[in-house]
């Protein structure tokens, strides 16, 4: 059975330490001096470096945890041509999720999603890519996971999400029902409650078609809809 751990680090950056028996991997490891403290602590031997994406913010610790430790930084390309990987005897499936990077990738195990800055607790990330087909397909996959399943982001942008997610559905009654699961100190949501209040996820409920109709955006199809969202600050 494999274990996770969350690491705040910087203004709002969420690391991780996925591990299964004594074997484990770092998920955007900035948190360094708590991951090693961490590992230490619970006599993990860290066998690899992995990122959700190749942004800074997201792969500032590995030049140190690979100095401290004996694991190595594993490139994006790398990552991405895996598919899966072992831990013991646990599985970690690796999904490229283009969109917010090129290079964006997912991990999911045993009911957990591990989403990097591909989807937020409330929201999705920029488009910097700017491949929002690609996006969208992306987020389509996210949508379809068991609603069971525990989402891991890459940032705590909850608060500020919310708030947006309040000004398009203003009535939405279960946005006051995920705020008060909000916990600061350990950051998750499931895709159930996703599909509840994240606008991305929510881009055929009528009050956000008609926002984005009043945008100027055409609303034909799912894509456009979603498409049109995205163009709304």
């Amino acid at each position: 059975m494999l274990e996770i751990s969350q690491f705040r680090y910087a203004a709002d950056n969420l690391g991780y330490v996925v591990h299964s028996g004594k074997q484990a991997v770092v998920i955007d490891g900035g948190a360094t001096k708590a991951i090693l403290d961490y590992l230490k602590r619970n006599r993990l031997s860290l066998v690899e470096i992995l990122n959700t994406h190749s942004h800074g913010d997201h792969t500032a610790g590995n030049a140190v945890l690979a100095r401290e430790t004996a694991a190595r930084p594993v490139p994006m390309p790398e990552v991405a041509a895996r598919g899966s990987f072992q831990l013991e005897d646990s599985t970690v499936e690796v999904w490229l999720t283009p969109g917010h990077s090129r290079d964006s990738v997912c991990y999911s195990f045993e009911g957990k999603l591990v989403s990097g800055d591909t989807l937020f607790n409330g929201t999705v990330g920029n488009c910097f890519s700017g491949d929002f087909e690609g996006f969208f397909r992306s987020v389509k996959r996210l949508m379809a996971l068991p609603g069971e399943t525990l989402v891991f982001a890459g940032h705590d942008y909850v608060r500020s999400s919310l708030a947006f997610a309040r000004r398009l559905e203003p009535g939405n009654p279960a946005l006051d029902d995920y705020e008060k699961s909000y916990n600061p100190a350990l950051v998750f949501s499931t895709i159930d409650q996703e599909l509840t209040v994240n606008p991305y996820f929510r881009y055929d409920e009528a009050p956000i078609v008609s926002l984005v109709e009043a945008k100027g955006y055409p609303t034909r199809t799912e894509y456009e809809r979603w498409y049109g969202l995205m163009q709304i600050e």
